[in-house]
């Protein structure tokens, strides 16, 4: 399980036109993300949520009911324009 980007594991990171971030600050290791979305979220040796080096391989609505799934709302997704389309 490798991060897309090692420096930021947690983003932001592009995946197609969707920019993903995961607030390191409330992610509770609930693993819910990487349940729904496993080629894009996982969790690191401390428990948080990271973004994948094989995130492109979940279709975008996958990602954003990933998003979703989150218990504590700790991953943000905007879309090209820069707009957050979740959470809302």
């Amino acid at each position: 399980m490798n991060p897309k980007d090692p420096q930021n594991p947690s983003g932001p990171a592009k995946i197609r036109g969707l920019t993903v971030k995961i607030d390191r600050d409330l992610c509770i290791g609930a693993a819910t993300c990487s349940a729904v979305a496993s080629k894009t979220f996982g969790l690191d040796e401390h428990s948080k949520a990271i973004i994948l080096d094989t995130a492109g391989q979940d279709p975008d609505e996958q990602v954003i009911e990933a998003a979703k799934s989150c218990p504590v709302l700790a991953i943000i997704i905007q879309n090209e324009k820069g707009e957050r389309i979740f959470p809302v």
